[in-house]
Order: C-alpha cells, then sequence, then structure tokens
C-alpha cells in the first residue's frame, strides 16, 4: 500500500497563478525545444542523405544522416553539465531563456545552410556543428523547465504539473510532424530544393512566443531559499558524482522510454517509407500518436502520485517490452490503419506510460543544491544511451537482414532494461523537496550531497 497523501500546504491566489504560468512555460518552452529537435529527425530521415552525403548508398546516406542525429544525442549530455553547473549556481530561469535562444537560434541558421553541391565538405561539418548546439541547449532544457514546475508544486501533485513539460515532447512533435506533412505534400523537387527548409526557418516564431512566456515567469522558490542560505554547491557536478548511483539508476530507468521514442518517431520514418508506406501515412501515424500522448501523460503522471511513480513506470516498461514484436508485425503489414496502431500502442500509450512521472521521479532523487545538474545528468545519459544510437544501429541491422526484428529486439531490450531498473530505485512519490538535503531515491545508500 502506498504512504497517505501528504496534507497540501496552503496556497495563496498569486502563488497558484506562479504556478500555472511556470506549467504553460513548461510546456511551450519544451514544446519549442522538441520541435527543433525533431524536425531534425525527421527532415534527416526524409532528405537530408542526399543533400549533405550525395554519391553514397541510399542505406548508407541514411546511416550518415542518422549519425548527425546521434551527434545531438551525444551533446545533450554536455548541456545537460554545463547549465545544470550554471543552473545550480545561478538561478533556473535564466539557464532557461539562454537554451531557448541557443536552440531556437541553432534550427534557424540550419535552415539556411548550404547543401554539399554549394559548399562541398563544409555543408556536413556545419550540419553536425549546428547539430551540436541544439543537443547542448536540449540537454540544459529539460532539467531546468522540469524543476522550475516541480519546484513551485505542491508535495501531493508533483507528478501531475510535471507532466506539462513531458507534454512538450509529443506537442513539439505534433507541431513539427503538421509542418513537415504540409511540405513534404510539395512536389519532390520543390521539397528538395527547399521545402525542407520551412520548419527550421519557422522555428523563430515558436521562440518569440516561448521567450515571451518564459521572461513573465520568477525564480524557483526553493532555489531562491538556497541562495539566500548561501548553501549552494561549488561544483554541483562534483557533489554528484561523487555518490553516482542515483545519477546511474535515473540514466538506466530512462532508457526505455527514449529508445521507444526514436524507434518509433525518427526511424519510423525511414523504416516505413523504405518498405512502400507514402510519406504522408507515417506522418499520419505519428501525428495521431502524438495527440494519444498528450492525453496519456497527463493521467499517467496524475496515477503516480497516487499509486506511485515505480508502480506506472514498471507497468510502461513491461507493456512496451511485450508490444515491440506485435508492433512491429503490425508496422510490416504495410497497411495504414494498421501503422496508426501500432504507432498509438507503442508509443502514444506504452512509451507515455513510461515517460510520464520521469520528470517528478528525476526531480526526486536529488536535493535542491545539485537538483539540476542530478536530474540533467540522469536524463540527458538515458537520451544518449536509448534513442541517440537506436536509430543508426537500427538502420544497420536492418540493411544487413532486411527485417524488422532487429528493431523490435531493440524496442524490447531497452523496455526491459527500464523495468529491471525500476526495481532497484526508492520510490519518491512522498518525498519532501523542502530544504537543501534529500535521501536518494537508492535503498541503503549514502545521502547525495545536495
Amino acid at each position: 500500500m502506498s504512504p497517505s497523501p501528504v496534507a497540501a500546504p496552503s496556497t495563496s491566489p498569486e502563488q497558484a497563478r506562479q504556478l500555472r504560468r511556470v506549467a504553460l512555460s513548461g510546456l511551450l518552452g519544451t514544446a519549442v525545444e522538441f520541435y527543433d529537435f525533431l524536425v531534425y529527425g525527421t527532415v534527416a530521415a526524409l532528405v537530408f542523405g542526399e543533400l549533405f552525403f550525395p554519391g553514397a548508398d541510399p542505406a548508407v546516406g541514411t546511416i550518415a544522416a542518422f549519425g548527425t542525429f546521434a551527434a545531438g544525442y551525444v551533446a545533450r549530455p554536455l548541456g545537460g553539465i554545463l547549465f545544470g553547473h550554471f543552473g545550480d549556481r545561478l538561478g533556473r530561469k535564466s539557464m532557461l531563456l539562454l537554451t531557448m535562444g541557443l536552440m531556437g537560434g541553432a534550427s534557424f541558421l540550419i535552415g539556411l545552410l548550404p547543401t554539399y553541391d554549394t559548399i562541398g565538405v563544409w555543408a556536413p561539418v556545419l550540419l553536425i556543428t549546428l547539430r551540436v548546439l541544439q543537443g547542448i541547449a536540449i540537454g540544459g532544457e529539460w532539467g531546468g523547465a522540469t524543476l522550475m514546475v516541480v519546484e513551485h508544486a505542491g508535495e501531493r501533485r508533483r507528478g501531475l504539473w510535471s507532466s506539462f513539460t513531458q507534454m512538450g515532447a509529443p506537442l513539439g512533435s505534433l507541431v513539427s510532424a503538421a509542418v513537415v506533412a504540409f511540405v513534404v505534400a510539395l512536389p519532390r523537387d520543390e521539397f528538395t530544393a527547399w521545402g525542407w527548409r520551412v520548419p527550421f526557418l519557422l522555428s523563430v516564431l515558436l521562440l518569440g512566443v516561448g521567450l515571451f512566456v518564459r521572461l513573465r515567469v520568477v525564480e524557483s522558490p526553493l532555489f531562491a531559499e538556497v541562495k539566500k542560505e548561501r548553501t549552494e554547491a561549488r561544483l554541483p557536478i562534483l557533489d554528484v558524482l561523487r555518490h553516482p548511483r542515483p545519477v546511474l539508476l535515473a540514466c538506466c530507468v530512462g532508457i526505455g522510454a527514449f529508445t521507444a521514442q526514436s524507434l518509433l518517431t525518427s526511424y519510423l520514418i525511414a523504416y516505413a517509407t523504405g518498405i512502400g508506406y507514402a510519406r504522408p501515412q507515417v506522418l499520419t501515424a505519428l501525428t495521431v500518436s502524438a495527440a494519444v500522448a498528450l492525453v496519456v501523460l497527463p493521467c499517467v503522471s496524475a496515477l503516480s502520485d497516487r499509486v506511485g511513480r515505480r508502480p506506472v513506470v514498471l507497468a510502461g516498461a513491461l507493456a512496451s517490452a511485450a508490444l515491440a514484436f506485435p508492433v512491429l508485425a503490425l508496422v510490416d503489414s504495410k497497411s495504414p490503419g494498421l501503422l496508426i496502431l501500432a504507432v498509438v500502442l507503442g508509443h502514444g500509450i506504452a512509451q507515455s506510460t513510461m515517460y510520464g512521472p520521469l520528470g517528478a521521479l528525476f526531480s526526486e532523487m536529488f536535493g535542491t543544491r545539485v537538483r539540476y545538474t542530478g536530474a540533467s545528468l540522469g536524463y540527458q545519459g538515458a537520451t544518449l544511451i536509448g534513442a541517440g544510437f537506436s536509430p543508426m544501429i537500427a538502420g544497420s541491422l536492418v540493411a544487413g537482414s532486411h527485417s524488422s526484428t532487429p528493431v523490435a529486439l531493440l524496442l524490447c531490450g531497452g523496455s526491459l532494461i527500464t523495468a529491471l531498473t525500476v526495481c532497484f530505485v526508492r520510490e519518491t512519490s512522498r518525498a519532501s523537496l523542502a530544504g537543501t538535503t534529500q535521501r536518494p531515491a537508492v535503498p541503503h545508500t549514502q545521502e547525495v550531497s545536495a
């Protein structure tokens, strides 16, 4: 049985207003970041191979394009460490403004980037450079956005409120899929010539909206208390790594969600179009799945406030593992309706159930002084392992075997890692975030220096 709920503290109208504003900021800001990040993955699957790696075999070109995709994931832990350090030292809000500006600027420049035919080898070099900047930006974005919401929320509904930040991923996916679906409807020559640039250039408009909302939020009250007491960590990364078990567990808990996310979104576009689906059919499936995820995420996150983070994440991981082979079989049916069903089951429902509680869970595993660094490092490490290389590995294995079995094995394996790891994580849904210290969400370990 789960412990009895903690009594909700009284909340003034101004605090409630700030909480709603912070939640909206987290939703919009993360949606903008994921829009930019996912547009890259979608366009990479559709056209980057021929534009930036011409002359290669189509399969090799796709793998090379996903190699640049992986570069962004490699950079994400660096962004988590960099922005986590200054976020734990200087504050959450200022770092969130920087991450959003960096992501939006890099995406806009990708939209202006000359291709290989124009500047030769410098085209992929610049593409990879901008992709790395995207990775650094999103590496710092998630941790700060999530902590701002969690640290403003009360003790009883941290999961529900943190789901607004988690919903930024499917919302960004929904917007990116809609924009890309519009441009891929262009004739192939026009899409290759200029249409692929439009989603990147539009990011500057989303950036303006996100910055406007984010400028209106106030700093996290828990961090403000830490600053008042002058107890911030001198080097947060060293404090976190001194007791690395919480970070390692957070990383492993997140692997399943990110493996499923990358294989059933970015990689699915390349795989499904390769076996005969039209691009609009695949993008429609992704759009429907993202819409379903927007409903599932707050529901499972709210459920985690009642029954605990661990049972919900475990249920999602087991469902994802059980559905891995059936989902790929549905994709291989070459039926557009069954493709939609496959992506909804695997991504919209199972992956969302794993992913929803992670914002609250990771935040609760670290104390206020190092929470930005610790949560970001665990989260971005999971994305690197689970999502960064999965599309490239899957593409290589499928090219050799001409079968979807490797994709199903990767999906099942990542989900089982999450299911196994969550058994070693202490339940955190009733843990207090107040003060500057907190027990790590790991049984029988030393306290994280927080």
